[in-house]
């Protein structure tokens, strides 16, 4: 799926008579000529005149007001994943603004289009001591400098007729290759001035090229890597998020019938190949298969298509990508070397199909592999096991389903078993890892799909940002909460466990039972406590059949090593080839 939004500098139609028009009713209908349907944020004194432009929209615009801005971000980057549309977000100065950046970084790392629109005080208050003052005048924050280094395009509106032009810029920043987040900062009486130009007539900013345009790939380096492919013998394709960002599962599936190829996906795209085809290989990196390390081994070329192949993704594989030549389909160079003039960097798509033009058509058997069986973990003694949670949710997630995963023991036992859906999403965050990212990114993909989507979250995500589950509930966005309770920070304790030689006790909580908690809380909410693998699946099945939020609780023990391969590796259930760095092979202890 590709974003849809893509403006130039001129976008903005003009009307034949010119209107007086607030600046803020300006932004709005540009946002909702350009497709925008909801905005995700919180409100406050300098950014109320926003929303009240966007409420005024007749339901063109629906806004969605989450419990902390590091959510409200994590809403607009599951719209934008699940969509494919460009996410926004709303918020106010000081705090508010803060809060995003957090979300915003995620963004920025996981090259998520994005546009984030921050309230600022009033320019006649600046550097003069105002509340939440951030114009960097007279010792105060600087908004602008804290927020370039997280986006593609950063400014401040200092005057109303600038709006129109820097608003293009924005978007058509946050689409080009880098993509990512795009910030306006807002001051308030900037907000509420009038335009001088003339009243924008719907569609405010049509869909058009952005420029700069991108070179596409010549034909003589299409040329050349068919070529290696059809010398190379057996070849591993390692397939990343980029395919899912532009829409290419199907141009993927094609080529790879054409090799014969095998096909393995990163951690954060296990959605872009069909999971249950003869040719997938499993997930590659820290939380994957080793059978993907098999077929590396075996393999007389590696393909890239759509990931850079970043350390989660290539732990364990290093010593055998530095002796396999390696081409790579993605905008941006790998981070591993490839093959002289390889790196295909034109649009994916039609690269695909321009390599896949070369083959014959039909589909040619991948060579006979393990296929990603699930690796052995120890027993558990306490509560239901990792397995056991995740073939529960395997059984009951719906093939059209979205799918997000959380940081940690629990998101690692998910990345490694659980099967992506068929005609959904299965979205990890390791841009940045944060935790509690999922309770607002499976929020923003439910509301902008209206399927039924799941988040799967530890304890420790859930106390970071699982109130969330009040805008789920607020809203009627059909997510289903799973959070698996391992009363603890667990991947911290099991770190510690494994190379420190015990859990520090903060990172090991009382008892907690959040079943009961949410179910006080909120009592028409649609709350359960597993205590067994088909208790769980029953509540799931159950959630599947209402319209509205759920939340199911499982208890795990903190003890249990997930499928993660450096943990299995320092517990010696696996050899030293898959340590996560040589950095874990030894802890120094100062003091």
């Amino acid at each position: 799926m590709t974003t849809d939004i893509r403006v130039t500098q001129q976008a903005v139609a003009i009307a034949p008579a010119a209107t007086a028009v607030r600046v803020v009713d300006h932004l709005a209908a540009a946002l909702a000529g350009a497709g925008v349907r909801q905005v995700f944020g919180i409100g406050g004194a300098n950014i109320e005149d926003l929303y009240d432009a966007l409420n005024a929209t007749g339901g063109a615009v629906r806004t969605v007001i989450a419990k902390h801005e590091f959510s409200a971000v994590t809403m607009a980057d599951g719209h934008t994943r699940a969509t494919g549309r460009i996410g926004v977000v709303a918020v106010t100065s000081g705090g508010g603004a803060m809060n995003l950046l957090p979300g915003l970084a995620e963004a920025y790392a996981s090259r998520v289009p994005m546009l984030a629109l921050v309230g600022q005080p009033p320019t006649a208050l600046d550097g003069r001591g105002a509340f939440q003052d951030s114009s960097g005048r007279a010792g105060s924050l600087d908004a602008r400098a804290v927020f370039e280094p997280v986006s593609r395009f950063c400014a401040r509106v200092e005057a109303a007729d600038d709006l129109p032009r820097l608003l293009a810029r924005a978007l058509a920043a946050a689409d080009a290759h880098p993509r990512g987040p795009a910030v306006l900062l807002l001051p308030k009486d900037v907000q509420q001035a009038t335009l001088t130009s003339p009243r924008p007539a719907p569609p405010a900013l049509p869909v058009e090229p952005v420029a700069p345009v991108e070179p596409g790939t010549l034909p003589r380096q299409l040329d050349l890597a068919a070529e290696r492919l059809r010398d190379a013998g057996p070849v591993l394709i390692i397939a990343g998020e980029g395919v899912a960002t532009v829409g290419a599962k199907v141009e993927l599936a094609e080529l790879a019938r054409r090799l014969g190829s095998w096909v393995a996906v990163v951690p954060d795209a296990k959605d872009v190949f069909d999971n249950t085809d003869r040719r997938f290989a499993g997930v590659a990196g820290v939380m994957g298969h080793p059978n993907v390390l098999d077929c590396l081994r075996r393999a007389g070329l590696c393909l890239l298509v759509g990931t850079r192949l970043s350390v989660m993704a290539r732990g364990g594989l290093e010593q055998e990508l530095a002796r396999t030549p390696v081409i790579c389909v993605d905008p941006e160079p790998p981070f591993v070397p490839c093959s002289p003039g390889l790196h295909l960097s034109g649009d994916l798509r039609d690269t695909l199909r321009g390599l896949a033009a070369r083959f014959a058509p039909g589909s040619r058997p991948a060579p006979e592999h393990a296929g990603p069986v699930p690796l052995a973990t120890p027993p558990t003694s306490d509560g239901i096991s990792h397995a056991e949670a995740v073939a529960a949710v395997a059984d009951a997630l719906p093939p059209d389903a979205h799918v997000f995963v959380d940081a940690g023991n629990a998101g690692a036992s998910a990345i490694h078993r659980l099967p992506a859906p068929r005609r959904g999403r299965f979205v990890v965050a390791v841009g940045m890892g944060g935790m509690g990212y999922t309770f607002g990114a499976g929020i923003g993909a439910a509301l902008a799909t209206g399927r039924r989507t799941y988040v799967l979250a530890g304890d420790g995500a859930f106390f970071m940002h699982g109130m969330e589950v009040h805008t789920a509930l607020e809203y009627a966005a059909p997510v289903t909460f799973v959070i698996l309770n391992n009363n603890a920070h667990a991947m911290c304790a099991t770190r510690e466990q494994l190379f420190q030689g015990a859990p520090h006790p903060g990172n090991l909580f009382l008892p907690s039972d959040i079943a009961a908690g949410v179910a006080g809380l909120f009592p028409t909410l649609d709350v359960s406590r597993a205590e067994t693998g088909a208790q769980l699946r029953r509540a799931l099945l159950r959630s599947n059949a209402g319209s509205g939020p759920a939340l199911v609780a499982v208890d795990l023990d903190p003890a249990e090593i997930p499928p993660f391969l450096p943990f299995l590796t320092a517990a010696g259930h696996l050899p030293a080839e898959h340590e996560e760095s040589v950095h874990e092979r030894r802890t120094v202890h100062v003091g």
